[in-house]
């Protein structure tokens, strides 16, 4: 049995394997022929070499063949940054079962939405998620699929089997089973999406390999480079910019964090001496305040990246004297493209763009509203294709008619300028969309839930600036009855109430009469941006 998805034509997808990008080789080759003695992750006190996430991997993978979990499946996974996501994930891609890799920040809300769109055989959680204590919420999840039958926690629980139990079995029972096909599904991605439900995004093998091999290329990945793992590891980010993978591409080893905070990384960095880390601005902006203080404890930091949102070019020129290492941006989506700057680029291209494209076959156009490219440095929509971008998101017809067109070009929705080089550089976005320090928020999701209140008639969710995060999440709220009462903290509790992820809440709440609106009676949300800027700038008048 096979997933089904939209895949490359077949003229595009002789020209990927012609060019040598697609090898039809399955992700599962990432560890198993890498050099088994040397160290893969670091976790706390524990190392793993490669030998032993190889041999977990399979061990786990021949316990679910016996449950008759098979190619064609799908698992929900919601892992925090810990060693065993790797286990895991590689065990469920030696059977072809296809997972969804939730952040840990999700909650019931988007568990549920994942869980409703691929009908997973399989959950694998930690019990250190609040949501996975007992077996309630699981039970919740059979309710809305009925595929779901077998539930893993990492960790200690009394409600489902552990994943420590699992691996204390001897067994001598053979793997029978193969990956998925290198040009059928072998995961999901999430993206940050700018509607109500989350899109999933089908990643092949052909696809993504390649998307990694080519990153480690460019970054210069070796068997010395030690990757700390400082973002959530289920982001697409440090799963393969070139991230974890590249870093198993090429025999190195990922140190894994608990958090992105500056002093818990900076003693990472110092103990396994790090070269490698990748950033959000937001975390960044904190390393770089506290570097001062630590320039002994970062010595070995060769590379810095940064991605998720923009980087202002202040911030991006501390990085060399405060870190004492060179920076390199991305700029990154999901659903396929990554642009790096190159570490033989001039210092200004490096502090002021967001790089170009990684392989020649990326088609890449800036259009203006009437779909023609615009001239160099002119600011448009960045459309693309390419060997490792979709052709379409997950059962989502209807979505995937507004942005992919008729050449197989994503409309990606960011408002781009591309100098004479090809390098871009940010300068918007056309989604309604918020990009809080790299989280994605999409408007939509929340101002249905606000309308759900007995006494909002309108809701509008935009975003304002913030120094330190990028963007924040501000709700314009059209009350009933002028005394209404509500409070900006009983709304956040409203809010969390339906189980949606604390990043999502937003951070501020304005109660206005009526929503501006735009010549076809939508919310001007242009209007309420600029309300809410002068507003902030009010309140530091104060």
């Amino acid at each position: 049995m096979t997933i089904a998805y939209t895949p490359w034509p077949e003229t595009f997808a002789q020209a990927y394997r012609k060019k040598g990008y697609w090898t039809d080789r399955p992700l599962t080759d990432l560890i198993d022929n890498a050099p088994q003695d040397n160290i893969a992750v670091v976790c706390g006190e524990r190392s793993l070499t490669y030998r032993d996430v190889c041999s977990q991997s399979k061990k786990l993978a021949v316990h679910w063949q016996t449950l008759g979990l098979k190619c064609g499946d799908t698992a929900l996974v919601q892992l925090p940054n810990i060693a065993e996501f790797y286990v895991v994930f590689f065990a469920l891609i030696r059977l072809g079962v296809a997972p969804v890799n939730a952040l840990f920040s999700h909650d019931e809300n988007e568990l549920s939405a994942y869980a409703k769109q691929i009908q997973p055989r399989i959950l694998i959680a930690s019990s250190r998620h609040a949501l996975f204590h007992d077996a309630l919420f699981f039970k919740t999840l059979c309710q809305s699929s009925d595929a779901l039958q077998h539930a893993l926690i990492v960790g200690k629980s009394e409600w489902a089997e552990s994943l420590d139990s699992v691996l204390e079995r001897s067994t001598d029972m053979p793997l029978h089973a193969k990956p998925s096909r290198a040009d059928e599904v072998a995961f999901f991605q999430l993206s940050g999406g700018s509607t109500g439900t989350p899109k999933l995004i089908p990643r092949t093998h052909n696809d993504y390999f390649f998307s990694v091999r080519r990153s480690a290329e460019i970054c210069h990945f070796s068997p010395s480079t030690v990757y700390l793992c400082a973002l959530p590891c289920a982001h697409n980010f440090p799963m393969s910019s070139p991230g974890a993978f590249g870093v198993f591409h090429t025999g190195g080893h990922v140190v894994m964090a608990s958090s992105p905070d500056a002093n818990t990384c900076f003693e990472l960095i110092e103990r396994h001496r790090v070269t490698v880390a990748a950033l959000v601005p937001p975390a960044l902006a904190l390393w770089l305040q506290a570097a001062p203080f630590h320039q002994k404890a970062i010595t070995s930091l060769t590379l810095m990246q940064v991605g998720g949102a923009k980087l202002s070019e202040s911030l991006a020129r501390q990085v060399p004297e405060l870190l004492g290492c060179q920076l390199q941006q991305i700029l990154g989506m999901a659903e396929g493209l990554v642009n790096y700057t190159r570490l033989d680029d001039d210092i200004d291209t490096i502090v002021t763009t967001q790089g170009r494209p990684m392989c020649s076959l990326d088609d890449v156009k800036v259009i203006d509203e009437e779909g023609n490219e615009v001239a160099a440095n002119v600011a448009g929509e960045l459309i693309t294709r390419g060997p490792y971008t979709i052709r379409g998101y997950y059962k989502a017809p209807e979505h995937n008619a507004k942005v992919f067109d008729d050449e197989g070009f994503y409309h990606s929705g960011d408002l781009v300028c591309r100098n004479e080089k090809g390098y871009l550089t940010v300068v918007g976005r056309d989604k309604d969309q918020i990009n809080r320090g790299g989280e994605k928020i999409a408007a939509e999701e929340i101002e249905n839930l606000l309308l759900k209140h007995e006494l909002i008639v309108h809701s509008a969710l935009v975003s304002m600036p913030d120094a330190m995060m990028g963007e924040k999440s501000c709700a314009f709220i059209v009350p009933k009855i002028a005394s209404h009462g509500m409070k900006s903290v009983a709304l956040r509790k409203y809010l969390r109430g339906f189980g949606v992820a604390d990043y999502k809440v937003p951070d501020r709440f304005e109660f206005i009469e009526s929503l501006p609106l735009t010549p076809v009676g939508k919310p001007n949300k242009v209007a309420l941006r600029d309300v809410i800027r002068q507003r902030l700038t009010q309140d530091l008048k104060r």
